[in-house]
């Protein structure tokens, strides 16, 4: 079993910057993805950013240019450095990592006031 654990979530004013962190621990034989995926109250969970094993990384388009997804592969972490945050990012951001199988974390609140 792997474990996934979220840190970092909090409010913030918008413009603001949070930095969300993802320590995955356990029988962990091989990552080919981690990321993050938020979910809004009455929306669908979506994918926010995501590293393959390979380093290249995918963005939705509502954060490009604004979140950096990073990942240290000796701690098996993965970040997401989240500046010039807007209300419409509040959300529950979630941590999710695919290899043999699919894991999520538990969730950490990112609350963003205007």
């Amino acid at each position: 079993q792997v474990q996934l654990v979220e840190s970092g979530g909090g409010l913030v004013q918008a413009g603001g910057s949070l930095r969300l962190s993802c320590a995955a621990s356990g029988n962990i034989f091989s990552i080919d993805v981690m990321g993050w995926y938020r979910q809004a109250p009455g929306k669908q969970r979506e994918l926010v950013a995501a590293i393959i094993s390979g380093g290249r990384t995918n963005y939705a388009d509502s954060v490009k240019g604004r979140f950096t997804i990073s990942r240290d592969n000796a701690k098996n972490t993965v970040y997401l450095q989240m500046n010039s945050l807007k209300p419409e990012d509040t959300a529950v951001y979630y941590c999710n990592l695919r290899g043999l199988n699919e894991f999520w974390g538990q969730g950490t609140q990112v609350t963003v006031s205007s």
